[in-house]
């Protein structure tokens, strides 16, 4: 999966979310941390965002993974760190999909 794609894609998504919700959106870069810089982007919010990405990518994003904080930690993670993230569960999909479609 491409990186300029999945960075693409996410920053869409979180625009469009704060835009729909009437809230400002400043500049989203590699460095931004959408969990600090985004207004209102809380628990509500980012289960909404996942979904819209997983669904846009194409891929299956579990519900108890949060891509915008470290793993068992409140560490907010940067888009670029995000979007390594979802490469990385990307990929981790792609062996057990491709055994699927051979088994058919």
């Amino acid at each position: 999966m491409d990186a300029n794609l999945v960075h693409q894609k996410l920053v869409e998504v979180l625009q469009s979310i704060q835009s729909s919700s009437g809230l400002d959106c400043p500049s989203i870069v590699g460095t931004t941390k959408p969990l600090e810089s985004l207004p209102k982007f809380d628990s509500k919010i980012w289960p909404v965002a996942i979904g819209m990405l997983a669904a846009e990518l194409g891929i299956t994003i579990a519900d108890d993974v949060n891509i915008f904080r470290r793993e068992k930690s409140c560490i907010a993670l940067t888009i670029d760190e995000t979007v390594a993230m979802v490469i990385a569960l990307a990929q981790a999909q792609t062996p057990a999909e491709a055994k699927q479609a051979n088994a058919s």
